[in-house]
């Protein structure tokens, strides 16, 4: 269709077709194309059905460049803390020594160490607390502001955690050191997910019993595509590579297993305990931002365990089913957060039936270079086959914005 067939985002002397439809407004069967998938047996793809509601971007190319950043650490470990001149102070003075990584103190800083403990003058119990006067790379000096005269210096024995507290200024301060959260930037490849269906012209003529169609096919072709694409999403790995027949680079998507930064385990062939799914709860929902509501999908392995749990247990509600993004969850509840719990035969087929993977909605990102679409081949015409034939095709991945917010659960032997 020539330009001149498009005037203010009207079709005129011309058909309206895919072709020009999508001209005038792109969005418009592509969006109604979503809808339609969406409702293609949605439980089996849990992963790509809530990223088809997620946060969804257009990729300008096959590669996919993005940013993700993590909040910056409340606590961390010291190895050691040497005493040394105080100066005229009257206050204790120490150097403290950072187990691992670089030092995250900052001047001004304050630092808790709730292991270490003194009785104060009314004879009440206070953890120890810090005031960060100076930093190197791997070392903090540091004042014991609460530590009493006569108390002994401290011995942090194999290391000891600390916790960064607020700052302490001063009166004539006007600055403080600087705090920048600097994204890191990661990339993915997006695949292209396709799917054929034909079907010939004496086949479409002919009489059926049970009355299967066209569309039943490319239903069925859907489903199988979706549950590839849901495979690769989660434990797909990222790599380019050359076909030597094609002669052409052959780009897999990175699932989304790889991505997570956390990961809490669990011994195989176990009894999951009450103390267990708090500890899971724990370290899914504390010291990394995220949202108070996550998913949580699994293999059949775990969700057996989840389901041989007592059944006067605290966290989970069978009976209760909550319908989010078209699935069917239920509930597990604690006071660190709620999980929307669902079973994957993806985890099963892909040799994770005992582990599991929490994802937050709220963080997670697909960029599509190619939204989903049906291309119809006129094989007929170009004397290949006597056949009516569509091709489904997408380029897309996922990503994990913020990857300390998801949590993969793995059974370890």
């Amino acid at each position: 269709m020539s330009q001149s067939n498009v005037i203010d985002n009207a079709i005129v002397n011309a058909p309206s077709t895919i072709k020009s439809v999508t001209e005038v407004s792109p969005d418009l069967l592509l969006n109604e194309i979503d809808s339609r998938v969406v409702k293609i047996r949605p439980m089996s793809t849990p992963i790509d059905q809530i990223s088809r509601f997620a946060s969804n971007r257009k990729a300008g190319s096959m590669v996919v460049d993005y940013y993700s950043v993590d909040t910056r650490p409340s606590t961390f470990r010291i190895k050691r803390m040497d005493a040394v001149n105080s100066g005229d102070s009257g206050l204790r003075h120490y150097n403290l020594y950072v187990d691992k990584g670089p030092n995250p103190c900052q001047v001004s800083e304050t630092i808790l160490v709730p292991s270490i403990t003194f009785t104060d003058s009314k004879g009440n119990k206070v953890m120890m607390m810090l005031y960060v006067v100076a930093t190197s790379t791997d070392s903090a000096e540091v004042i014991a502001v609460n530590q009493p005269e006569d108390a002994d210096d401290v011995d942090t024995g194999n290391g000891v955690d600390c916790v960064r507290m607020g700052r302490a200024a001063t009166e004539l301060d006007v600055q403080t050191p600087q705090y920048q959260a600097i994204p890191v930037k990661s990339s993915n490849f997006c695949q292209i997910f396709k799917a054929q269906v034909e079907q010939s012209t004496f086949v479409k003529l002919s009489n059926k019993e049970t009355g299967w169609t066209f569309n039943d096919q490319e239903e069925a072709a859907v489903i199988d595509m979706r549950l590839g694409m849901e495979k690769s999403f989660i434990f797909g790995s990222k790599l380019r590579f050359f076909d030597p027949v094609k002669r052409e680079d052959v780009m897999l998507t990175g699932g989304i297993w790889n991505q997570a930064t956390r990961r809490w385990t669990y011994k195989r062939g176990s009894r999951f305990t009450n103390q267990e799914i708090v500890s899971m709860m724990k370290d899914a929902f504390t010291l990394n931002a995220g949202s108070s509501r996550k998913i949580l999908i699994g293999g059949s392995g775990f969700i057996q365990k989840l389901h041989a749990l007592d059944q006067d247990n605290m966290f989970m509600s069978p009976d209760r089913i909550i319908t989010r993004w078209g699935i069917d969850f239920t509930e597990l509840r604690t006071k660190f957060g709620m999980l929307y719990v669902v079973l994957s035969e993806v985890f099963d087929l892909c040799g994770h039936a005992d582990d599991a993977f929490i994802v937050d909605p709220d963080y997670i990102t697909k960029y599509t270079h190619i939204p989903f679409q049906a291309e119809v081949l006129n094989l007929r015409n170009s004397g290949q086959r006597n056949t009516d034939a569509i091709v489904l095709t997408e380029a897309s991945c996922l990503v994990l914005r913020y990857p300390d917010a998801h949590m993969k659960i793995e059974a370890v032997d």
